[in-house]
């Protein structure tokens, strides 16, 4: 962890009678990876367009790199990649000449020829961004964001529609980064990619921080036991048959969990759990055990309810 590259106070950004933001205060350290999540409408894109200097605030402090990013954008510009979720590339340009364009912007640029081999663009190098497939696009993008090394970066949903092998070679790209002291904000609905890669998530629901911290801070010690069952699971009747301290409850889709603030799951838990669903003539299927995920933690932020975008 280092300097601050990105600090926000107490920022207000308000669409007429919508408030989209209401008082988000955070930073985001050099040499770290900050996970910047929430549900759709949380207000993550009007604090990154803020962060970005798209956006003024109504009010609240916003320093990037130690400098206000709407009065000092031709300072910053150089300093500050970014990687909007849309593409942000012309749909005439030509994928190796608009990296090309974007480097010569820079003092000290990584070698374009080389990025566009590392994310597997050098065959379509000549082909304009409109007819590169949605993958491809994504991955000019991120070359277009870290070309310049940056000093802080902005990913907003940066392995949207990457396949697999992309997908790890983005990671690989954003630790780098990290490993070079760049201070990246990242926003993705991968929260497995979040839980990976970031130091540090902060996590805003309606306009404001609902939660923040590392994910071990977020995620807790908390064993668990999961099970999935198509057939109906008498919560109650199955919490009384466990140790002493233990509850079962419902998740989404069938899911049921038991857990214990503080506990562990022994062999005496899986064996309540296996004889209580055998005496009541429930199969009981992907039984495993584990500590809660940054998904979960997200949904019992934020609740399990569909959003409108």
């Amino acid at each position: 962890m280092g300097e601050t590259g990105l600090d926000l106070a107490d920022v207000v950004k308000r669409y007429g009678d919508t408030l989209a933001v209401a008082g988000v205060s955070l930073t985001a350290e050099r040499g770290a990876v900050t996970a910047l999540l929430g549900p759709n409408g949380a207000g993550k894109t009007t604090t990154l367009e803020i962060c970005e200097g798209f956006r003024r605030p109504d009010s609240g402090r916003v320093r990037v790199l130690g400098l206000d990013p709407a009065r000092d954008a031709a300072e910053l510009r150089p300093r500050v990649g970014v990687m909007p979720q849309s593409g942000g590339v012309p749909s005439g340009a030509r994928a190796g000449e608009w990296l090309r364009l974007v480097a010569r912007f820079h003092a000290h640029p990584v070698p374009p020829g080389a990025l566009l081999e590392r994310l597997a663009l050098t065959s379509c190098a000549r082909t304009p961004f409109r007819r590169l497939s949605g993958g491809q696009q994504q991955r000019l993008s991120l070359a277009a964001a870290v070309v310049g090394r940056p000093e802080l970066v902005f990913l907003d949903e940066p392995t949207a529609g990457l396949d697999p092998q992309s997908r790890h070679a983005a990671w690989e790209i954003v630790r780098e980064l990290r490993a070079a002291g760049v201070a990246v904000v990242l926003t993705t609905h991968y929260l497995e990619e979040a839980e990976r890669l970031a130091d540090r998530v902060v996590v805003i629901d309606r306009g404001r921080v609902a939660a923040a911290g590392t994910p071990a801070e977020l995620t807790g010690s908390v064993s668990r036991l999961r099970f999935s069952s198509r057939d109906p699971v008498d919560l109650a009747a199955l919490t009384t048959a466990l140790p002493a301290g233990f509850a079962a409850r419902a998740l989404s889709g069938g899911q049921y969990v038991v857990e214990a603030p503080g506990g562990a799951v022994g062999p005496e838990l899986i064996a309540a759990v296996a004889a209580w669903c055998a005496s009541r003539g429930v199969l009981a299927e992907d039984l495993r055990i584990g500590r809660r995920t940054l998904e979960d933690a997200f949904l019992e932020l934020t609740g399990h309810e569909l959003r409108e975008p």
